[in-house]
């Protein structure tokens, strides 16, 4: 039995008890059979979670590139690593083979090192989804540079404190970007960030669009003529186990965004064992995630848990909107995909276009479907497994976070029996548990609390990026000894699990303690409504009360609002009781949500609290128009005493 590729049932069991039971042993046999190294480690691992510090293969020296590119040359050099879809369909596609990739890194890399680069140096990588983007990160990871992506599409102000925060030496980017019928400057995004940031001594700009930008003399140089000089040969830098690989930056609450530390071997092992089976990835399989790279999502399934398996990773560079919500399904039918991970929000958005542009395309090739970025509702659950699955493709529901590195808890396909908006069972080597508030470990089954971690595994971040403190105050103060997710959720009779939300989604109205999730699902399943989100707002009598934002679906057909807000109410009565009824219901064209499709409730809740004088820096939203005409809908609501 191999602990690395799990095929049935009982032989997860086995293998998560292993894990747990003799975690050291279980992950240095996976780190020995399935990586190279440069050196083996002195100790598998040390942690103290009071502190807290956790080390994975201290002593080990590896690269992870050597893991991603290099030993995959002499079995399979021709075969196609990356495989880049571009924004206009009628642009043709790319393959970049494994050969091409370990050529294009180690000359980027050689750039790199031209320019001063060095060991250490932080790097920010603001680029759209072309092959630079992968093939930057790589580069830093070849000659040890810590890569710092920033989603190509924030704002200057949002750039330039992340680029101020990792105190980056250089700036890689791009002329400009397409996203649907549009271009987007990102050379002039950069160059207003830059205005604010001193440490920046460089910027290579790749071409993409084409388009007339300003060069700064001495600080802005072509990528390309310096890609043409560069060598396409050269060594890998030998790191250590728990160098730095990447910062990756998540939103706080409030203030400053986190500067999550990845380091180098554990993300590395914990990435590549995820992905393997979280997809089920066979040889010849081409997986695609529609993620962006600027996200955990695209840093671990898009990037370096493909690549560490010598799979074919698509990356699109386009939106499922254009040339029209067909174009997911025209993808997969063009490169045969098996494997298909997206986000609910996505989900969403093509169920509401009807089946008549899913059914024009051949869909046969999927063996697995995925939903990442927050939990799926039961409605979209069963529209993906009907209609793009066609209840022969496992839905695998994942829950992990950015602070996790990797999928956390997720039914493994064609081995755990899926269960509707359920993440089901944790993977090998996780431990959750469920407190309640005074921190006590609820036991057993049918029992719902906060979710924590009670042992560490090898993706975890080690550190927020110079704030020790801040790191662990957010994740290891709340319960003793344990990570807190910041997450609530339930165990059922089998044990499997449901997320239900953020902890600070629970609202006390009339001193009962209300999850939002439960409350939303209710909602979502009246006929007329597409999405909803609820937020507390304070209340004479009850002390907080229920403010409901929700999307209906567009028929045609103009509905009585009125009745509409009774019917929804009667829901909720139904669902979860008269207690957790909505006392404003405000009907939306949008929700504000991040670009990984998570729905910004701080917004929401300042709005409910008629309180929108600092919403903070919206720019960063995949859809910060809404948020003024939700203020606007709700000026209006308060006016017509609805």
């Amino acid at each position: 039995m191999s602990n690395y590729h799990i095929k049935h049932l009982e032989e997860y069991f086995q293998v998560y008890r292993k894990s747990v039971r003799e975690p050291e042993n279980f992950w240095e046999e996976i780190a020995e059979e399935h990586f190279i190294w440069r050196k083996k480690w002195d100790k598998v691992l040390s942690w103290d979670f009071t502190k807290p510090e956790v080390k994975w293969f201290e002593g080990a020296q590896l690269n992870i590139t050597e893991n991603c590119i290099d030993r995959h040359l002499a079995t399979r050099g021709d075969k196609t690593a990356i495989l880049f879809e571009p924004n206009n369909p009628d642009e043709p596609a790319e393959h970049i083979t494994y050969k091409q990739l370990y050529e294009r890194v180690n000359k980027f890399a050689n750039v790199l090192k031209a320019q001063g680069i060095k060991k250490g140096d932080r790097v920010c990588i603001y680029v759209p989804m072309i092959p630079e983007l992968a093939v930057s990160m790589l580069a830093c990871a070849r000659i040890g540079a810590i890569h710092s992506v920033v989603f190509a599409g924030f704002s200057a102000k949002a750039l330039s404190t992340r680029i101020n925060d990792a105190e980056c030496k250089m700036v890689i980017t791009s002329d400009g970007s397409y996203r649907g019928a549009k271009t987007i400057d990102l050379k002039g995004i950069v160059d207003d960030a830059l205005e604010n940031c001193s440490c920046v001594e460089t910027v290579l700009v790749a071409k993409r669009i084409n388009s007339d930008i300003t060069m700064k003399e001495g600080r802005d140089k072509w990528l390309q003529p310096l890609l043409d000089k560069a060598s396409p040969k050269g060594k890998a830098e030998v790191m250590n186990a728990e160098d730095p690989l990447f910062i990756l930056y998540t939103s706080g609450s409030t203030g400053m965004p986190k500067g999550m530390v990845h380091t180098t071997a554990g993300y590395m092992v914990y990435t590549a064992f995820s992905f393997k089976n979280a997809f089920q990835y066979r040889e010849k399989d081409v997986y695609w995630c529609t993620a962006d790279i600027g996200w955990i999502t695209g840093h671990s399934y898009i990037v370096y848990g493909p690549l560490a398996n010598g799979a074919t990773t698509v990356m699109f560079e386009g939106v499922p909107s254009y040339p029209d919500f067909g174009r997911f399904w025209q993808i997969v039918e063009k490169h045969k995909v098996n494997q298909f991970y997206t986000a609910p929000t996505a989900i969403r958005a093509l169920a509401k276009q009807g089946v008549e542009l899913v059914e024009k395309h051949d869909l046969s090739s999927l063996k697995v479907l995925g939903s990442v970025g927050e939990p799926i509702n039961e409605e979209a659950w069963h529209w993906y497994n009907d209609n793009i699955g066609k209840r022969n493709a496992p839905i695998i529901d994942s829950w992990w976070q950015t602070e996790t590195g990797g999928i956390m808890i997720s039914p493994i396909p064609y081995v755990t029996p899926t269960k509707p908006t359920y993440a089901t069972l944790p993977f090998p080597g996780i431990q959750p548990c469920l407190r309640d508030e005074e921190g006590k470990e609820l036991k057993g089954n049918q029992v719902s609390g906060r979710l924590c971690i009670k042992f560490p595994w090898p993706s975890m971040a080690r550190t927020i990026w110079g704030n020790h403190q801040r790191y662990k105050e957010t994740y290891f103060s709340a319960f003793d000894e344990m990570y807190f997710t910041g997450d609530g959720a339930l165990r059922d009779e089998v044990g499997y699990y449901r997320i239900t939300g953020r902890v600070d989604d629970v609202i006390i109205v009339s001193g009962h303690n209300l999850g939002t999730a439960p409350i939303e699902d209710a909602v979502n399943e009246h006929p007329a409504v597409v999405e909803s989100a609820i937020v507390g707002f304070p209340h004479d009598v009850k002390g907080n009360a229920l403010y409901g934002y929700v999307i209906l679906k567009d028929t045609g057909e103009s509905r009585n609002h009125d009745n509409l807000r009774k019917e929804i109410n009667q829901v909720i009565t139904e669902h979860v009781g008269p207690i957790a009824k909505l006392d404003k219901i405000q009907f939306t064209e949008g929700l504000p949500k991040t670009r990984s499709g998570k729905i910004m409730r701080r917004i929401l809740r300042k709005i409910a609290h008629n309180d929108t004088s600092n919403l903070g820096d919206t720019s960063t939203l995949l859809n910060p128009e809404v948020v003024e005409s939700i203020i606007e809908g709700a000026k209006d609501y308060k006016n017509t005493n609805w």
